[in-house]
């Protein structure tokens, strides 16, 4: 093994025979080979290509218990609204005038409020809407359609 004295060289070898660069100064510099950094680079590709799939199906996931929840809520104000005033909503800024609701909940995965599909009611003497559906395109992970939900 060559040792370090205060004068400057170009390349020592320590006990392992790794080689190292030597600084102007004296000092060893290290540092990583590139098939290390390949090695490196290739365990986190394949950790990345197992975690995607569960990352992107687990927002599917939460998007469709948020979108079921926002249906639900639809719902039942319009139900609430009929039930004390014995008519229905002519709009769903309707249930946000008359306090049923704070706000119009936006689909999540239209990412919008004004996506919401709106089911009239087809009795004359009360017309006004009667069921809500998602304007989302697209099936859930069980095959069935977003605005069917």
């Amino acid at each position: 093994m060559i040792k370090p004295n205060n004068t400057c060289y170009k390349a020592c070898y320590n006990a392992r025979g790794n080689n190292r660069k030597a600084h102007s100064q004296g000092r060893l510099l290290t540092g990583f080979t590139l098939i290390e950094l390949l090695v490196v680079l290739a365990i986190i590709g394949a950790l990345l290509s197992i975690a995607a799939p569960r990352y992107t199906h687990s927002v599917d996931k939460a998007n469709l218990a948020v979108l079921q929840q926002n249906l639900f809520a639809l719902r039942d104000s319009i139900d609430k609204m009929h039930g004390d005033s014995g008519k229905y909503p002519q709009s769903l800024d309707d249930l946000v005038t008359n306090k049923y609701l704070r706000r119009v909940p936006l689909d999540p995965f239209t990412g919008s409020s004004a996506s919401w599909v709106l089911e009239q009611s087809a009795d004359p003497n009360n017309p006004g809407v009667i069921d809500v559906h998602s304007g989302a395109l697209g099936k859930t992970a069980q095959g069935q359609f977003y605005k069917d939900l």
